[in-house]
């Protein structure tokens, strides 16, 4: 039994952080991964589907050339195995950095294999035993797909499958209508390919405002891309080298390629958990406490494992937490946490706090606040005034509650609202800072001192 001060199982966002943080101190410290370093974001996540992002938004502005006033020699072509490489080579830079720093760091045992647990602070990797009296789980999640008829008679793809294909789609059917297929829809579209979403919700990502939704729908359709909401009956049958999706009430689709975007599951299913005493849930999560420690003494659980959030950035937050209480004699807690993320279809949007639906059915009072991109300066002096910016305020505290901007650099310039939140400060603090012209950001103050009753 090899001895070590920590185990750390898996290199996703939060897991290699933490080893060297540990290792750094003088820890003796294992970190095991049984597939690449850097975990979703880095291979099939944010860094592969963001650098597609910038190559389809290349191709689209090519194409509004005119629009500018620019004239291109010919028509706009798109040349997949070069876009194909470009992401590759972004993911491999950032890889296999990681990769070499792990390898190379003092006092971290990096580890290759799959890990289980065979006792309450034991672990085997490919039939070497390790023990630690602190274990952290950072194993992530994988896509999972609904029980759909014949699925498993196609080829059909998950988000880190089709960032392998060869050949550019011809006709890219996507089922599932939330964050991932969206993004992907948008970029295959732009790219050149038919693409067609299916969703069984009445409207694209339920859990956003309906005003959001249907502007990221008509958004996308304005783009060619197709969709069928409240999707029933979806089926799926081998076709030539392709895929039939049928559907009731509407003709079968005869797509060439199928992404199935319908949900992920944590990969907590073969870690042997029951050994350690580790509680899971019915989703596959592991539930955590506010300082996300498990069921099980000495052993934490971080990133998308553990059902606070599924997003780089929570994950990171997560090792900032469990470092700060471990290491620096703090007591964060992961519901100290504001909600934040963002879907990065372009224009993006910057989503913080509360929904109104949210805001509303916990009682709040609200103050209401709307301005549409078309009204911001520099989205019409950029040609991109699709979208808004919206922001509800607790009529009573004058904190704002939540924020969404859908619109050119909405991603970023939320932001300045999100840090208002943080330091528990009132909306009014805006009405006086002075921003810079001309920016999206400039015009939060100004919506901000036109807020109504909601």
């Amino acid at each position: 039994m090899a001895a070590f001060d920590a185990i750390v199982v898996g290199a996703g966002q939060a897991g290699p952080a933490l080893a060297f943080r540990l290792a750094a101190g003088g820890r003796r410290v294992a970190l095991v991964e049984r597939a690449e370093a850097g975990g979703t974001c880095v291979n099939t996540g944010c860094t592969p589907t963001k650098t597609l992002v910038a190559s389809a938004r290349v191709a689209h502005l090519a194409r509004r050339a005119a629009d500018y006033g620019v004239v291109l020699p010919g028509p706009v072509g798109v040349d997949w195995p070069r876009v194909k490489a470009r992401m590759d080579a972004v993911v491999a830079k950032s890889r296999d950095g990681l990769t070499g720093s792990l390898e190379a760091t003092e006092n971290l045992t990096f580890l290759r294999g799959h890990a289980r647990f065979t006792g309450p602070h034991a672990v085997a990797v490919e039939g070497r035993a390790l023990e630690a009296p602190w274990i952290f789980l950072d194993v992530g999640a994988h896509a999972v797909a609904p029980p759909i008829p014949g699925l498993d008679r196609v080829p059909w793809l998950d988000n880190a499958r089709l960032l392998r294909i060869e050949a550019l789609p011809r006709h890219l059917a996507i089922i599932g209508g939330s964050y991932i297929g969206l993004e992907f829809a948008q970029v295959f579209r732009r790219l050149g390919a038919e693409v067609t979403v299916l969703e069984a919700s009445p409207r694209v990502i339920p859990r956003e405002d309906e005003a959001v939704s249907a502007t990221i729908r008509e958004m996308l359709e304005a783009e060619g891309v197709r969709f069928h909401l409240g999707a029933r009956g979806i089926a799926v049958a081998p076709a030539g080298d392709g895929v039939t999706v049928a559907l009731d009430g509407a003709a079968p689709i005869q797509a060439s390629h199928l992404l199935v975007a319908a949900g992920r599951r944590p990969n907590t299913d073969d870690l042997g958990l029951d050994a350690a005493g580790i509680a899971v849930d019915a989703r596959g999560a592991i539930p955590v406490d506010d300082a996300l420690q498990t069921s099980a003494p000495g052993v934490w659980a971080l990133g998308e494992c553990n059902g606070r959030g599924a997003f780089t950035h929570t994950a990171w937050n997560d090792y900032e937490i469990v470092a700060a209480n471990l290491l620096d004699g703090e007591a964060r807690r992961v519901t100290d946490r504001i909600a934040c993320y963002g879907l990065f279809t372009d224009p993006p949007l910057g989503r913080i706090g509360m929904t109104e639906a949210e805001a509303r059915a916990a009682g709040h009072r609200l103050l209401v606040g709307h301005r549409p991109m078309s009204r911001v300066n520099r989205a019409v002096e950029k040609g991109e005034t699709t979208g808004f910016m919206s922001v509800l305020v607790d009529a009573d505290t004058r904190m704002i509650l939540g924020a969404a901007i859908l619109g050119t650099d909405g991603d970023e310039a939320v932001h300045g609202m999100l840090d208002l939140m943080q330091a528990g400060v009132p909306y009014t603090s805006l009405l006086r800072t002075v921003h810079i012209h001309p920016t999206v950001s400039e015009l939060i103050p100004t919506m901000l001192g036109d807020l109504k009753p909601g």
